[in-house]
């Protein structure tokens, strides 16, 4: 099979890719932009494996027409990834994943837009086949991936606008924009993204609150300094550099108690209720796995605080541990039952607005906020 066969495949099966796309992605091959040797994370795989072109030709072209990520960096600066590891700091996004942020993006022929994230360059290259060069502008806050970066867009035959910088301000040199096509997951969306957006023109981003997974999210510009749109789907994204949670969790005196609350319906009732948890909950962080034998163990922690829930299937009840001023636990269990009992809204209720005094989330209206539950 070959190159063309691959990619034309792998577009088939995902659904609302249209002709557009499809004309740059055929114009933006996506093997120019895996390294010869990188790590590939297939969805259904793990934590995935090493793919090297010298070694196995094959299976790299394989790995680069699949619904993979493709890891290229990690701890912000080793391009070993031979390991894999867990703090990966760039990627090539899997085409799954792309597509969609693409398609809620939505350019006019001859839209201006700025990408937050450059990473291997081959967002940037589709938007740059399907508006031209000079119509994008990419930024990049690492200085050897955007080298890198730059090196496989002139094989790809493109040359849009890179900046070396910190995408959180932006790059007001170049706006207005007409769009804004963000990269990498932020929990805090930077309001110089607003700044530099025209009246009605649109900002795609990867949403990744505190809590559990991270939503796909179009904003609106509404011309005083304010943006506002409704979640569409779930994502996953490397975070902001600055926005990372924190790694080192406060130790303090345990407090032991047991629950009631299965703990497995808090995180797989819904994606609605893990949106209002991370509107009711700010700043609280949480992570869970299930074993073999049925067991299942959540894990919260915020800046002062942590919590630990142990569920055993040959128990009614499930133990708690607790640490620091709050009592996360019974916070979160509070917030899932208030969600409850507003009729288990889904996802596709909320939405969020930023304006010069930050950002809020709300459900069904902008005029509905949701409130932290504990300040």
């Amino acid at each position: 099979m070959n190159r063309t066969e691959r990619f034309t495949a792998l577009i088939d099966q995902m659904a609302g890719v249209n002709d557009e796309w499809r004309g740059a992605a055929h114009a933006a091959p996506r093997h120019l932009f895996v390294p010869e040797r990188a790590w590939c994370v297939p969805e259904q795989d793990g934590d995935g494996h090493l793919i090297d072109r010298a070694e196995d030709p094959e299976q790299w072209l394989r790995a680069a027409y699949s619904n993979s990520a493709i890891i290229t960096q990690t701890s912000d600066g080793s391009p070993d990834v031979a390991s894999g590891g867990s703090k990966y700091s760039s990627s090539l996004s899997a085409p799954g994943i792309v597509f969609p942020f693409l398609d809620l993006l939505d350019p006019y022929d001859g839209d201006e837009v700025l990408e937050i994230g450059t990473g291997t360059g081959w967002t940037a290259a589709l938007l740059a086949s399907r508006l031209r060069d000079d119509n994008l502008y990419s930024i990049e806050i690492d200085p050897a991936v955007l080298a890198e970066a730059k090196r496989n867009l002139r094989a790809a035959g493109r040359a849009p606008h890179l900046i070396l910088g910190d995408g959180v301000k932006g790059w007001p040199d170049g706006a207005p924009y007409d769009r804004v096509h963000v990269a990498v997951g932020v929990r805090e969306i930077p309001h110089a993204w607003v700044e530099q957006t025209r009246p009605g023109g649109m900002i795609v981003l990867p949403w990744m609150p505190e809590w559990e997974g991270g939503h796909r999210v179009r904003l609106t510009t509404i011309g005083d300094g304010t943006a506002v749109g409704r979640l569409h789907g779930g994502c996953r994204f490397m975070m902001l550099r600055g926005q990372r949670p924190p790694e080192n969790l406060p130790e303090s005196r345990v407090r032991e108690s047991s629950t009631s609350l299965d703990p497995r319906r808090v995180v797989r009732a819904s994606t609605g209720a893990d949106v209002a948890v991370s509107g009711m909950l700010p700043g609280v962080y949480g992570s869970n796995r299930t074993e073999h034998d049925g067991s299942f163990d959540m894990w919260l922690w915020n800046k002062d605080s942590t919590a630990h829930v142990h569920y055993d299937p040959g128990y009614k009840r499930s133990a708690v541990t607790q640490s620091g001023p709050r009592d996360l636990w019974d916070e979160l269990g509070d917030v899932f039952l208030r969600w409850v009992a507003m009729g288990s809204p889904t996802r596709d209720r909320f939405g969020l607005t930023v304006s010069p005094q930050g950002q809020h989330l709300w459900l069904d209206s902008p005029d509905n906020p949701v409130r932290p539950a504990f300040m």
